[in-house]
């Protein structure tokens, strides 16, 4: 696997995700995933599912220490002494002692960023966190957070496909030696169902799929999460780093973003977003 390195952190380059994915579900496939060899697992405690995650990666057979764990604190948990409470409950949780990345979930917080970036800070310096990081933040929050702490913030995870031009948080990040994790990189099944990514797709023998995950994974220090519930897609998101896409694949890839691209906008949660020149 294809590790993305920030700031020390090494991070498997395709993660498996599990954002609403019952339990029964994250039971069956995610053993599977591991098994194929997915080495990087993406959960949040308001995922609900960190019992059947934790179940999952030793009902895999594959050791603890293998696997590159993530989870999240969801934004009522950021005060001082909630943020380590809730890292407490993720911890007994998922059946382990520690977990390697532990991200704020969202910028939407009564907490000012400079006191949650605090907490993420204790609970790594008692090792029940390896690294941290943010989540769905614009380029000015990453800037706080970076300037807040005293360890180093390793990646920003938000939304992150074809349609939606990110470039002003890849410079940030780029600027500040973190990496981007891209969710919903499926674009809400717009991706498969795409002419252009179809078209790549059958001159490397890949699926449209393949092509974005791709896309994705061959940029500077970004990591994609991809997801399924479905066993035979597993084998299908996993092979996508036995082609390289060229530089006019990749032009007219980032050539399909367009200025309502965005799918992920919780009010109350998401901040300002950066718009793209």
């Amino acid at each position: 696997m294809i590790t993305v390195k920030a700031h020390g952190a090494e991070i498997p380059a395709l993660g498996f995700g599990t954002f609403r994915m019952p339990d029964a579900e994250v039971l069956d496939i995610l053993p599977q995933a591991l098994r194929l060899g997915f080495r990087h697992v993406d959960t949040a405690q308001i995922y609900k599912n960190e019992e059947a995650v934790g179940a999952a990666i030793q009902q895999s057979g594959i050791a603890r220490d293998e696997v590159f764990l993530t989870t999240k604190v969801w934004v009522d948990r950021f005060g001082r002494g909630e943020l380590e409470a809730s890292v407490e409950e993720s911890l007994r949780k998922l059946k382990t002692d520690h977990v390697d990345l532990l991200l704020l979930h969202w910028p939407g917080s009564p907490t000012p960023i400079a006191e949650a970036v605090e907490g993420l800070n204790k609970v790594r310096q008692a090792g029940k966190v390896r690294h941290i990081g943010v989540s769905n933040f614009n380029r000015h929050q990453m800037e706080e957070a970076v300037k807040a702490s005293q360890a180093p913030i390793v990646t920003n995870q938000v939304e992150y496909h074809p349609y939606l031009d990110q470039t002003p948080v890849l410079d940030a990040a780029h600027r500040l030696g973190m990496s981007i994790t891209a969710y919903y990189a499926m674009a809400d099944g717009r991706v498969p169902k795409d002419p252009l990514l179809n078209d790549i797709g059958a001159r490397h023998g890949k699926t449209a799929a393949q092509v974005t995950l791709r896309w994705l994974t061959q940029q500077l220090s970004v990591i994609a999460l991809s997801k399924t519930s479905t066993a035979s897609r597993l084998k299908e998101n996993f092979e996508i780093f036995d082609f390289t896409l060229t530089e006019d694949e990749m032009a007219a890839i980032h050539g399909l973003a367009k200025a309502d691209g965005r799918i992920v906008n919780p009010n109350g949660l998401a901040p300002a977003w950066d718009r793209a020149a």
